[in-house]
């Protein structure tokens, strides 16, 4: 990537800008701003954001209080968003806010419109690498056509929020592979009481549990892919696909750090940082809970939130 910065983003920035953003803006925009926004977002000369979250809504976005309203030929918006990823170094975003009819509605942001603040969150312990901010909307004039024609109501941002849940589901099996084979490797050439630790028992049935768990996450991540090539996938088996292969990178990542002994929270190893950046990912794009929810209410019938 080039020019702005790209420097500062990291693979989930970058997955951000490609697979959220510029989605948003071909699926809901008019022609006018798919011609002046994809081109340069495509050659990485401009960077996108997606503003939905807000810092008392978290998983709720119905709770959203950032508003529109119509004055003459310009829509003002107001409002605050929370853990928006590059909104500090990008062009132009998506951000959602409700009109004056309480209906959600998706506007094409540039960063330099007068009343856009972005700050930057430094004091995070997870996903340091990542570009995560919040940004102020105060007064914010934009003209009639910015905002997102077809996106209207919160099944808008669901829809592409899906696509990354799905996404994260084949990611987090690359973390905990990668953790695994750390402990493979260090079992292969750590010497305790004279002998390797993996010719132990323990050790060995130890690394074959963690196997076999990332074999069967890498398997469910196949098999939605399968369902997605189909047009089979439903959000209630995305957040199975979430849900499972996240818990599970963690307790993966978890058990290999302690199969590492004291080294393993040095950065001679990746696997700490795998744990601080999985309980990143257990949180965003819904937590379990959220999800646990939706896989219950596609078991039962009842919608419980």
């Amino acid at each position: 990537m080039r020019q702005l910065g790209w420097k500062g983003a990291d693979h989930f920035g970058i997955s951000l800008h490609n697979a959220i953003v510029m989605p948003y803006i071909w699926h809901y925009g008019t022609e006018e701003q798919k011609q002046r926004w994809l081109p340069a977002m495509g050659r990485g000369e401009a960077i996108g954001f997606f503003g939905l979250t807000e810092p008392q809504g978290g998983s709720d976005p119905n709770t959203m209080l950032t508003h529109a309203r119509r004055e003459g030929d310009e829509w003002v918006l107001n409002g605050k968003k929370r853990w928006i990823g590059l909104a500090t170094i990008a062009s132009v975003g998506v951000i959602w806010a409700k009109d004056e009819e309480g209906v959600v509605r998706g506007f094409v942001v540039p960063t330099d419109t007068p009343g856009f603040k972005a700050t930057a969150i430094d004091n995070k312990l997870s996903m340091r690498a990542s570009l995560q901010t919040e940004i102020e909307l105060t007064e914010m004039r934009l003209p009639l056509d910015a905002m997102l024609p077809e996106a209207r109501g919160l099944s808008a941002p669901f829809k592409c929020l899906n696509e990354a849940r799905y996404g994260i589901a084949w990611g987090v099996m690359g973390a905990a592979r990668s953790c695994l084979e750390a402990a493979v490797n260090r079992a292969q050439t750590r010497t305790v009481y004279g002998e390797l630790i993996g010719g132990k028992q323990l050790i060995q049935g130890q690394l074959a549990d963690m196997f076999v768990e990332y074999e069967k996450g890498l398997l469910l991540a196949l098999h939605l892919g399968r369902l997605k090539d189909a047009g089979k996938l439903s959000y209630g088996q995305i957040s199975v696909g979430k849900l499972n292969n996240v818990r599970e990178a963690i307790a993966i990542a978890s058990k290999c750090r302690a199969m590492l002994g004291g080294d393993g929270i040095t950065s001679e190893f990746p696997v700490m940082r795998h744990m601080a950046n999985l309980e990143s990912v257990r949180t965003y794009e819904g937590t379990d809970e959220v999800h646990q929810l939706v896989i219950g209410r596609e078991l039962t019938g009842i919608a419980a939130f």
